[in-house]
């Protein structure tokens, strides 16, 4: 489906991501790998297209969003809007979470 359309930088650009995550991340990422969230198996930096998504389910079609102070920027807002419908296109839903929820509100998160 979409991996057909992954350049191949994006393939190295993941595993540099998974190797320097941020709190937030590490945070969401114990209680998403290993099935411990309602069984389901999540992927964290997976390309979709030409695109990086911090989680994502295949089964439930699900991509989880992690979002850094980075992101209140009017551009990157922009960016992330399209990026999103972009992903959305492809019929995954997205899921958004400001890093501050997850350090401070984990359980409601999940």
């Amino acid at each position: 489906m979409y991996k057909s359309q992954t350049p191949g930088y994006v393939f190295e650009l993941c595993r540099k991501l998974r190797r320097t995550p941020t709190h937030a991340e590490e945070l969401l990422w114990k209680h998403l790998r290993t099935k411990n969230l309602r069984n389901l198996k999540f992927r964290r930096q997976h390309p979709i297209g030409r695109y990086i998504a911090d989680f994502y389910c295949r089964d439930a079609r699900l991509v989880i969003e992690l979002d850094g102070g980075i992101h209140d920027i009017k551009n990157q807002k922009k960016y992330d809007e399209i990026r999103q419908e972009i992903i959305e296109l492809y019929g995954i839903q997205v899921l958004r979470f400001k890093n501050r929820e997850v350090e401070e509100n984990l359980e409601e998160v999940l």
